[in-house]
């Protein structure tokens, strides 16, 4: 796009006279071909995430989120009580078709209606959920309702910079790295250098390709292992 200047020669961005405000995401379920995202319900999910969770040997998978591996049910309950109670984040529990279990967790957070700009966050998936095409699927879900059903116009994702697999998911994903933000908060007791990473709305349309193709059923095998990766779907780009 042209760059644009104003009577002073300065350059500017372009004009968005039809821009308005967009709506808050709704508290509703989210229907995928592996996954269902549902508005995380206490009553209804916490005793299955407690048992998906249970799944990972230790505590490593909670080390970069904002609180500690739950102790028991009875804590993993009070943790998905507050988890439901919020607005901003919006949690939703991935719900797994072909069990109806909960198995993780993730949100959509920082919700800024007046630019247009909303950020996945407080993702926590189960090893029942990694590296499964739910995992996915479930990005990929609550980036179609972001930009496609929302039409915000940029969609972030942001870790601690020491947090690797993090890091390398955004960029599987389709994300772009913008930077780091140094001793940017304190969580846990430490300081946290963040990573950022966005996806903005001109992106979209090849994205949403991409993840169409990787996640049809013809792309896994018999075993539910990928034919091809996701990046080879998505033409490179600069």
């Amino acid at each position: 796009m042209p760059v644009r200047h104003n009577e002073y020669g300065q350059s500017i961005g372009h004009l968005m006279p039809e821009w308005s405000p967009r709506q808050v995401p709704p508290r509703e379920p989210v229907e995928g071909r592996y996954c269902t995202l549902e508005p995380v319900n206490a009553a209804k999910h916490a005793d299955d995430l407690h048992a998906a969770y249970a799944q990972a040997p230790d505590g490593r998978d909670w080390t970069y989120l904002g609180v500690e591996r739950p102790a028991d049910l009875k804590a993993t309950r009070a943790h998905i009580e507050r988890l439901a109670q919020s607005t901003d984040p919006l949690h939703f529990a991935v719900i797994d078709r072909q069990s109806g279990r909960a198995i993780g967790t993730l949100s959509l957070m920082r919700i800024d209606v007046a630019n247009g700009v909303v950020e996945v966050g407080h993702v926590n998936f189960s090893p029942l959920l990694k590296h499964t095409p739910m995992s996915t699927e479930a990005q990929y879900l609550l980036m179609k309702l972001a930009f496609d059903e929302l039409g915000y116009r940029r969609y972030e994702w942001k870790c601690d910079n020491f947090n690797e697999p993090s890091k390398r998911a955004a960029r599987r994903l389709g994300f772009r790295f913008e930077g780091i933000f140094r001793q940017a908060i304190v969580y846990k007791g430490r300081s946290r250098d963040t990573a950022w990473f966005s996806i903005v709305d001109s992106e979209w349309p090849a994205l949403r390709t991409a993840f169409e193709r990787w996640l049809a059923p013809e792309n896994f095998d018999s075993e539910g292992k990928q034919r091809m990766a996701l990046g080879s779907f998505r033409v490179p780009r600069d």
